[in-house]
């Protein structure tokens, strides 16, 4: 029988280290990787022309494809997951900022739809009480999916998100960090704030899931079945998980991250309704756990 031939781009994490370098292999088809570094600029022609079969994708950026009727199909594969309070920044020579303080501030976001932003904004504005709407957002990025409507400031073309916080063009950033002695943390101790939040919510928020073509799930659910057995295999030949684990599989492994971003993408109208997790996945995708 001929082996399909899928085009897939996955990040390099150790957890699918034994699949990118052909030491796990599948029955029934072979995965041809293509590297796109960084992996999140697969996300857009992955959306908008579904230019690859398998591919890693944010989760923010999936929502807002299923909401406006992209072929694609969610597989319960975390490629990553983690704790997302050191990923926001401040320049502490613009005075003091926290956490509580942004409203009336300029912050800095790659796009204002990264899943990134959308965690931090929903702990902002769920566990700080920040209004979100009297945030000064900048942008640097288009949407991955080109109907969103967005509606922040764009930065100035080639203007760089860290340089216009260190030049005082931007009062905070989101979704980045840095080692640079003038920026500091906006959460003081993002360590703490992170084990605080994770024992109050007992969420590890989900970055990146994987993705397939509802073309490959209708023509063969056999092998999408064979993708995601591939991928927790390698997961398992990684050793064991760690404690929470940062890179859950199946749907009741992941059910509370995604029940959390589905209300935050809600409040932040990046969806028009909150999805319940079953219907973020096809009928393709019963009985993987």
């Amino acid at each position: 029988m001929n082996r399909l031939k899928l085009k897939a781009v996955l990040g390099s994490h150790p957890h699918v280290k034994a699949v990118k370098s052909g030491e796990l292999r599948a029955d029934l088809f072979d995965l041809d990787f293509i590297e796109y570094t960084p992996t999140n600029t697969a996300f857009k022609p992955m959306v908008r022309e579904q230019a690859f079969d398998v591919c890693e994708m944010a989760i923010v950026t999936y929502l807002m494809a299923k909401a406006h009727g992209k072929p694609l199909v969610l597989l319960p594969a975390t490629m990553l997951g983690r704790f997302q309070h050191s990923y926001a920044l401040y320049n502490p020579a613009q005075g003091t900022l926290g956490p509580s303080n942004l409203e009336g501030k300029r912050v800095g976001i790659r796009s204002f739809t990264t899943t990134t932003g959308a965690w931090i904004r929903g702990i902002l504005a769920n566990d700080y009480g920040v209004k979100l709407d009297r945030i000064r957002w900048v942008t640097f990025e288009d949407p991955h999916v080109a109907e969103y409507v967005d509606t922040t400031a764009r930065a100035p073309k080639d203007n760089k998100i860290l340089q216009m916080l260190i030049d005082g063009e931007l009062d905070a950033v989101l979704g980045e960090t840095s080692d640079d002695p003038k920026l500091k943390p906006l959460f003081p101790d993002p360590a703490a704030e992170a084990a605080k939040w994770y024992g109050h919510r007992g969420v590890v928020p989900v970055n990146h899931l994987v993705v397939v073509t509802e073309q490959l799930a209708k023509s063969r659910p056999d092998v999408v079945a064979g993708v995601y057995d591939l991928l927790k295999r390698s997961k398992e030949r990684a050793g064991p998980a760690a404690t929470p684990d940062l890179v859950p599989f199946g749907i009741e492994a992941n059910r509370r991250s995604l029940e959390l971003i589905v209300d935050y993408a809600f409040q932040q109208a990046l969806i028009p309704r909150r999805y319940a997790v079953e219907e973020l996945f096809d009928a393709t995708i019963e009985g993987l756990n």
